[in-house]
This record gives C-alpha cells, structure tokens and sequence, in this order.
C-alpha cells in the first residue's frame, strides 16, 4: 500500500514557497512522497480537441520549473511529483487534499489585497479540505519584531474541556512524536461567567474560579489519557487558562514550532463545512504554522 503524499500547493510567491519548505521538512518525517501543485487560475482559448488532450503538462509551466530548480542538487530529498492544474485554487487546493495526509499553503498568495492577513484559498482549503491543512504564515507576523526562540518550541493545541476533538489530539501528539517537541495543551475556561437574571429572580450562588478551573483540569486529563498512553515518549503539558481561548493561542503561537486547532463540526441544521471563531482568529493572527485538523469520518 503506498503512502499518501504531503501535498504542497505553490504560486510563486513567496509565501509559497516557505510553505513549500515546510512541505519538504513534514514529508521527510514522514518518509512520504512530495507532491508539489501549482493552480493556474486561467484557461487558454484553445480547440476541444487541444482540450480534450488532458489536464496542461507540468513540465511546462514557470512556476514548477522555479520549484525544480531550487531543489536541484539537494540531498535527502523525498520523492517529488508535480502538478499543474487549471481551474479555481478556492475549489482544487481542497481536491487535492481528497488524497493527501498533509495540504501545506501559505497564508497569502500573488492575488487578493496586500492588506488581508489570510487569503482566500488558505480559508477554502482549511474549511474544505478532507485532510489537515497547515497554513504557514509571513515571518514576524505577530511577533512584534522580537526574536523568536530557535530550539526547544512545542507543539500547541488548543483543547475545548466541554467538547474535545480526539482528532485534534490524535494529530498535536502524533506531530510532537515526529519532531521530537514537547506538548503543550491550553484549555481555556469562559471567566467571568455571564449571568442573565429577569426581575424578581434570585441571583444565583457566587461560583467559585478555582473550583471551575480544578473541574476543567480535571475533564481536559480524563480527555488526555488514551493520548498518553499511546505516547509515552511525549511530554505534554496542561495550560489551564481563564478566558478567550484564541487570543490564549495566539499569545502561545509566539514561541511555538506549531499550533494545532480543529475545525468546526457539522450541525444538524447547519450541514456546510465551518470553521468555529477561535480557528479563525488563530488562522488570522498566529505567529507559527497553523494545523487546522478536520473531524474523523465518523463524527461529520
């Protein structure tokens, strides 16, 4: 049976060609071919029979010759393939994960507006995709400028104490495994709580904070076990936090080799792909790659 590819989407810009390096880094973990393509967003006016030839040749298109030539002459590298494709990044980019075990874009590519902080493909192939999607973002963003450190980062994945994602889990400790990182887990609670009282009622009884966060550690290590188990040689470590999980995230993300977050579960009544607002916010505003897991099969 043969390993499916890391899937590495590229333009020519900048952004995706550190994507492009992020892809080659997580296919040599994981012994696993690269598959490098490139969406060419036109389609030239040409005879149905020219059409009807099959999809453009790869070994003519600029932007695959530009990833060819810096990979030229180095060593270690996984097996490569590349595809051009014509047609809608928004629609292909998620295809192409459809068999991949890894889609790594960067955040921005060569069109849209030079202010977005998140263009619109990256948001496409983290909501559709059928596979984890990684979103590499600009150097600095977040950071203030200040360096970052070097070595030692963790893994980050935010964990959601009423309903954890095991596919999250399953994918933040499974990475920290592969490069070796310590874990970090941050599980946020909501502090202050909301009350809403009608006139006349009772207040309710003051609740206490350190009460709310022993039960919220409490859950999050119940949750944690399987994980540990099957990952005995990784050190993963609980933050319990109070209040707004993203900007908790986001404020790890500074110091992180990468941070891992689920996408948002299908509802009943609500059957399109969504993303909640905490990965959206992550995705906006990381420092670090960014890991957007979708739910297991079982659970859409």
């Amino acid at each position: 049976m043969s390993t499916q590819p890391v899937v590495a989407a590229v333009d020519g810009s900048d952004d995706s060609l550190r994507a492009l390096e992020w892809a080659l880094d997580a296919a040599r973990r994981r012994e696993a071919p690269l598959r490098v393509v490139h969406v060419r967003q036109y389609v030239p006016w040409v005879q149905p029979e020219v059409l009807a030839a099959g999809p453009p040749d790869p070994d003519e298109d600029p932007v695959l010759d530009r990833v060819r030539a810096l990979l030229t002459g180095r060593t270690a590298l996984p097996a490569v393939e590349y595809a051009a494709l014509e047609g809608g990044p928004g629609a292909l980019l998620p295809e192409a994960g459809s068999a991949a075990q890894l889609l790594v874009l960067g955040s921005r590519g060569r069109g849209g507006f030079a202010s977005l902080l998140l263009g619109s493909n990256s948001l496409a192939a983290a909501r559709d995709a059928e596979c984890p999607v990684v979103v590499v973002p600009r150097p600095g963003r977040g950071t203030d400028g200040a360096p970052r450190a070097r070595s030692g980062r963790p893994v980050v994945v935010g964990l959601h104490a009423d309903s954890p994602d095991e596919a999250t889990l399953a994918f933040a400790f499974a990475e920290a495994a592969l490069r070796g990182a310590r874990l970090r887990i941050v599980a946020a609670y909501p502090w202050p709580l909301q009350t809403w009282m009608l006139p006349g009622e009772l207040p309710p009884p003051e609740i206490d904070q350190d009460a709310v966060e022993h039960e919220t550690r409490i859950l999050a290590d119940g949750f944690l076990a399987p994980h540990r188990e099957r990952h005995p040689d990784v050190t993963a470590d609980t933050d319990v936090l109070p209040g707004d999980a993203a900007g908790h995230l986001v404020d790890a993300s500074r110091d992180a080799e990468l941070v891992v977050v689920g996408r948002h579960r299908r509802r009943l009544l609500a059957p399109a792909r969504m993303m909640g607002s905490v990965t959206q916010a992550v995705l906006l505003h990381a420092a670090s790659p960014i890991a957007v897991v979708p739910p297991a099969p079982a659970e859409e």
